[in-house]
Protein backbone atom coordinates (compact mmCIF):
# COMPACT_ATOMS: atom_id res chain seq x y z
CA UNK A 1 0.00 0.00 0.00
CA UNK A 2 2.62 2.51 1.11
CA UNK A 3 5.12 1.58 -1.58
CA UNK A 4 2.59 1.43 -4.40
CA UNK A 5 1.14 4.81 -3.49
CA UNK A 6 4.57 6.44 -3.32
CA UNK A 7 5.74 4.96 -6.63
CA UNK A 8 2.59 6.19 -8.39
CA UNK A 9 3.20 9.64 -6.91
CA UNK A 10 6.89 9.52 -7.86
CA UNK A 11 6.11 8.71 -11.50
CA UNK A 12 4.40 12.10 -11.75
CA UNK A 13 6.36 14.24 -9.33
CA UNK A 14 9.80 12.67 -8.80
CA UNK A 15 12.93 14.80 -9.11
CA UNK A 16 15.60 14.28 -11.75
CA UNK A 17 19.31 14.44 -10.94
CA UNK A 18 22.28 13.37 -13.10
CA UNK A 19 23.58 10.74 -10.66
CA UNK A 20 20.17 9.08 -10.59
CA UNK A 21 20.15 8.73 -14.35
CA UNK A 22 23.82 7.80 -14.77
CA UNK A 23 23.49 4.05 -14.31
CA UNK A 24 26.97 4.19 -12.76
CA UNK A 25 27.34 2.94 -9.17
CA UNK A 26 30.55 4.96 -8.72
CA UNK A 27 28.77 8.20 -9.59
CA UNK A 28 25.94 7.29 -7.25
CA UNK A 29 28.48 6.60 -4.49
CA UNK A 30 30.28 9.92 -4.92
CA UNK A 31 27.00 11.83 -5.17
CA UNK A 32 25.71 10.24 -1.97
CA UNK A 33 28.92 11.20 -0.20
CA UNK A 34 28.39 14.76 -1.42
CA UNK A 35 24.76 14.77 -0.30
CA UNK A 36 25.49 14.24 3.38
CA UNK A 37 24.08 17.32 5.13
CA UNK A 38 23.89 19.09 1.77
CA UNK A 39 20.87 19.81 -0.45
CA UNK A 40 20.67 18.01 -3.78
CA UNK A 41 20.33 21.26 -5.72
CA UNK A 42 23.64 22.46 -4.27
CA UNK A 43 25.37 19.20 -5.14
CA UNK A 44 24.43 19.15 -8.82
CA UNK A 45 26.91 21.76 -10.08
CA UNK A 46 29.83 20.32 -8.09
CA UNK A 47 28.92 16.83 -9.26
CA UNK A 48 28.96 17.89 -12.92
CA UNK A 49 32.28 19.70 -12.53
CA UNK A 50 33.93 16.81 -10.69
CA UNK A 51 32.91 14.16 -13.20
CA UNK A 52 33.62 16.49 -16.08
CA UNK A 53 37.27 16.37 -15.00
CA UNK A 54 37.41 12.93 -13.40
CA UNK A 55 34.91 10.60 -15.10
CA UNK A 56 35.73 7.39 -13.21
CA UNK A 57 37.39 5.92 -10.12
CA UNK A 58 40.80 5.62 -11.79
CA UNK A 59 40.97 9.25 -12.86
CA UNK A 60 39.70 10.54 -9.52
CA UNK A 61 42.17 8.35 -7.63
CA UNK A 62 45.02 9.88 -9.65
CA UNK A 63 43.59 13.40 -9.69
CA UNK A 64 45.03 16.59 -8.27
CA UNK A 65 43.99 16.79 -4.61
CA UNK A 66 43.93 20.59 -4.54
CA UNK A 67 41.71 20.68 -7.61
CA UNK A 68 39.31 18.15 -6.09
CA UNK A 69 39.20 20.21 -2.90
CA UNK A 70 38.40 23.37 -4.88
CA UNK A 71 35.51 21.65 -6.64
CA UNK A 72 34.04 20.39 -3.37
CA UNK A 73 34.70 23.59 -1.40
CA UNK A 74 31.28 25.23 -2.13
CA UNK A 75 29.58 22.24 -0.48
CA UNK A 76 31.30 22.86 2.85
CA UNK A 77 32.99 19.47 2.67
CA UNK A 78 36.55 20.58 3.41
CA UNK A 79 37.03 18.23 6.35
CA UNK A 80 35.70 15.31 4.29
CA UNK A 81 37.45 16.07 1.01
CA UNK A 82 40.25 13.47 1.38
CA UNK A 83 37.65 10.70 1.71
CA UNK A 84 36.57 11.05 -1.93
CA UNK A 85 39.99 10.18 -3.29
CA UNK A 86 40.60 7.58 -0.58
CA UNK A 87 37.43 5.79 -1.69
CA UNK A 88 38.42 6.02 -5.35
CA UNK A 89 41.89 4.62 -4.62
CA UNK A 90 40.48 1.75 -2.57
CA UNK A 91 38.05 0.85 -5.34
CA UNK A 92 40.87 0.84 -7.90
CA UNK A 93 43.29 -1.07 -5.67
CA UNK A 94 40.95 -3.60 -4.04
CA UNK A 95 38.11 -3.98 -6.53
CA UNK A 96 39.67 -3.39 -9.94
CA UNK A 97 38.00 -0.01 -10.38
CA UNK A 98 34.47 -1.36 -9.90
CA UNK A 99 32.32 -0.37 -6.92
CA UNK A 100 31.66 -3.43 -4.73
CA UNK A 101 28.11 -4.73 -4.92
CA UNK A 102 27.81 -6.11 -1.39
CA UNK A 103 26.95 -4.08 1.70
CA UNK A 104 29.71 -5.45 3.91
CA UNK A 105 32.32 -4.56 1.27
CA UNK A 106 30.97 -1.04 0.79
CA UNK A 107 31.02 -0.46 4.54
CA UNK A 108 34.79 -0.98 4.51
CA UNK A 109 35.23 2.15 2.38
CA UNK A 110 36.11 5.46 4.03
CA UNK A 111 33.06 7.60 4.72
CA UNK A 112 30.53 4.94 3.74
CA UNK A 113 27.85 4.04 6.27
CA UNK A 114 24.67 2.01 6.01
CA UNK A 115 22.71 4.73 4.25
CA UNK A 116 25.28 5.37 1.52
CA UNK A 117 25.87 1.64 1.08
CA UNK A 118 22.14 1.00 0.73
CA UNK A 119 21.74 3.86 -1.73
CA UNK A 120 24.56 2.56 -3.93
CA UNK A 121 23.15 -0.97 -3.93
CA UNK A 122 19.58 0.15 -4.53
CA UNK A 123 19.98 3.15 -6.85
CA UNK A 124 23.25 2.15 -8.49
CA UNK A 125 22.77 -1.60 -8.77
CA UNK A 126 18.97 -1.95 -8.53
CA UNK A 127 19.21 -4.39 -5.62
CA UNK A 128 16.50 -4.93 -3.01
CA UNK A 129 18.52 -3.14 -0.35
CA UNK A 130 17.21 -0.90 2.40
CA UNK A 131 18.06 2.71 3.17
CA UNK A 132 17.22 4.74 6.26
CA UNK A 133 17.88 8.40 6.93
CA UNK A 134 16.20 11.01 9.12
CA UNK A 135 13.63 11.78 6.43
CA UNK A 136 12.63 8.16 5.93
CA UNK A 137 12.33 7.72 9.69
CA UNK A 138 9.91 10.64 9.70
CA UNK A 139 7.72 9.10 6.99
CA UNK A 140 7.54 5.72 8.73
CA UNK A 141 6.86 7.29 12.12
CA UNK A 142 4.03 9.38 10.79
CA UNK A 143 2.44 6.84 8.48
CA UNK A 144 2.44 3.96 10.98
CA UNK A 145 1.99 6.06 14.11
CA UNK A 146 5.03 4.70 15.90
CA UNK A 147 7.46 6.37 18.28
CA UNK A 148 11.22 5.93 18.16
CA UNK A 149 14.25 6.97 20.12
CA UNK A 150 15.98 10.23 19.24
CA UNK A 151 18.32 8.24 16.98
CA UNK A 152 15.53 6.78 14.89
CA UNK A 153 17.86 5.62 12.13
CA UNK A 154 19.07 2.83 14.39
CA UNK A 155 15.63 1.79 15.60
CA UNK A 156 15.13 -1.92 14.83
CA UNK A 157 11.49 -1.42 13.85
CA UNK A 158 12.37 1.33 11.38
CA UNK A 159 15.13 -0.76 9.82
CA UNK A 160 12.78 -3.74 9.52
CA UNK A 161 10.18 -1.55 7.83
CA UNK A 162 12.83 -0.29 5.41
CA UNK A 163 13.87 -3.85 4.59
CA UNK A 164 10.28 -4.86 3.84
CA UNK A 165 9.75 -1.68 1.80
CA UNK A 166 12.87 -2.43 -0.29
CA UNK A 167 11.43 -5.76 -1.41
CA UNK A 168 9.48 -3.83 -4.02
CA UNK A 169 9.49 -4.98 -7.64
CA UNK A 170 11.65 -1.98 -8.48
CA UNK A 171 13.61 -1.13 -5.31
CA UNK A 172 15.51 1.67 -7.01
CA UNK A 173 12.31 3.49 -7.90
CA UNK A 174 10.72 2.73 -4.54
CA UNK A 175 13.61 4.17 -2.54
CA UNK A 176 13.84 7.26 -4.72
CA UNK A 177 10.10 7.71 -4.28
CA UNK A 178 10.19 7.77 -0.49
CA UNK A 179 13.18 10.15 -0.51
CA UNK A 180 11.42 12.62 -2.80
CA UNK A 181 8.13 12.26 -0.94
CA UNK A 182 9.86 13.10 2.35
CA UNK A 183 11.52 16.14 0.77
CA UNK A 184 8.57 17.52 -1.18
CA UNK A 185 5.46 16.48 0.76
CA UNK A 186 6.22 15.06 4.20
CA UNK A 187 8.62 17.73 5.39
CA UNK A 188 9.71 18.12 9.00
CA UNK A 189 7.61 21.28 9.26
CA UNK A 190 4.23 21.95 7.71
CA UNK A 191 3.68 18.65 5.84
CA UNK A 192 1.44 19.12 2.81
CA UNK A 193 -1.56 17.08 3.90
CA UNK A 194 -3.74 18.49 1.12
CA UNK A 195 -1.72 16.82 -1.67
CA UNK A 196 -0.40 13.82 0.25
CA UNK A 197 -1.00 10.51 -1.55
CA UNK A 198 -0.96 8.70 1.82
CA UNK A 199 -3.49 10.85 3.69
CA UNK A 200 -6.23 8.22 3.78
CA UNK A 201 -4.04 5.80 5.76
CA UNK A 202 -1.62 8.12 7.57
CA UNK A 203 -1.81 7.82 11.37
CA UNK A 204 -0.16 11.20 11.82
CA UNK A 205 -2.85 13.02 9.85
CA UNK A 206 -5.63 11.09 11.53
CA UNK A 207 -4.22 12.03 14.93
CA UNK A 208 -4.12 15.70 13.96
CA UNK A 209 -7.71 15.54 12.74
CA UNK A 210 -8.79 13.92 15.99
CA UNK A 211 -7.05 16.64 18.01
CA UNK A 212 -8.75 19.35 16.01
CA UNK A 213 -12.10 17.64 16.57
CA UNK A 214 -11.52 17.64 20.32
CA UNK A 215 -11.21 13.87 20.46
CA UNK A 216 -8.63 11.87 22.37
CA UNK A 217 -5.22 11.45 20.80
CA UNK A 218 -4.79 8.33 18.71
CA UNK A 219 -2.97 5.52 20.42
CA UNK A 220 0.32 4.18 19.07
CA UNK A 221 -0.55 1.07 17.06
CA UNK A 222 1.14 -2.15 16.18
CA UNK A 223 2.96 -2.02 12.86
CA UNK A 224 1.21 -3.80 10.01
CA UNK A 225 4.07 -4.80 7.74
CA UNK A 226 1.65 -5.73 4.96
CA UNK A 227 0.87 -2.05 4.63
CA UNK A 228 4.42 -1.28 3.56
CA UNK A 229 4.12 -2.84 0.11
Amino acid sequence: MLCRALVLWFNKHGRSYPWRDSGDPFKVLVAEMMLRRTRADQVESAYKELFGRYPDAQSLAEGNSDEVADILYPLGLKWRTPAFQEVARAIVKDYGGKVPSKRHELLKLTGVGDYVAGAVLSIGYGKKEWIVDTNIVRVFRRYFGISTSVEGRRDKRIIELAKVYARARNPRQANLAILDFAALICGAKNPRHDVCPLKRKCRYLRTDVMKISGMAEARVVRINFKGVK
